[in-house]
């Protein structure tokens, strides 16, 4: 399940950030039209969130830092919602930007904010999954070891993990000299 989150949260942000990579001043344009931040806090964000979302999403589709990958493109994706919620609210006519473009739509052009609300809607909740579970065998982040084994596959039902003492007879864990489990008194 993380997998695949992953791979298609991580897919959508490298499509959307390399949409607006090579068109910074359209980036910021459509930044600038939700009309939220001050003009030059808009324009750091409209250069910096394509190179943002390029690398969050190339972290999520290799597994690497994937729960902090998760977390952040799960805030990403509520201020977009927060924003294309808000321009609705406000009345405003503009392309959400999301991939590419922005800014004031056309005469006659009709905003699609409802789509756009329940796409980001759906992938925030993919960045839960991500921030929640554990990465799967297919990261990084299992290969390096930063997550354990048991932790990176969840499908693994082998119990018989040797420091895992809740399989003992009386629950205990704790043995005496013959091997055998030590009997609990009951006062």
């Amino acid at each position: 399940m993380t997998t695949a989150s992953r791979l298609v949260l991580g897919g959508v942000l490298i499509v959307a950030g390399w949409g607006k990579i090579g068109t910074p001043v359209l980036s910021v344009q459509a930044v600038k039209a939700y009309d939220l931040l001050p003009e030059s806090l808009a324009t750091v964000v409209g250069y910096g969130l394509p190179i943002m979302e390029i690398v969050v999403g190339v972290l999520l589709v290799v597994g690497l830092l994937t729960r902090v990958a998760g977390v952040i493109s799960a805030l990403l994706m509520l201020a977009f919602v927060i924003g294309i919620a808000s321009a609705w609210a406000r009345g405003l006519r503009i392309d959400c930007g999301c991939f590419g473009g922005g800014g004031q739509l056309a005469a006659g052009v009709e905003p699609s904010y409802l789509v756009d609300i329940l796409r980001d809607f759906g992938l925030f909740a993919l960045g839960v999954v991500i921030a929640w579970f554990p990465p799967g065998r297919f990261a990084l982040d299992s290969v390096l070891g930063v997550t354990s084994a048991r932790e990176s596959d969840p499908y693994d039902t082998d119990d018989t993990d040797d420091t895992d003492d809740t399989d003992d007879a009386e629950g205990d864990g704790i043995e005496g000299d013959d091997g055998e489990p030590l009997q609990k008194e009951n006062h």
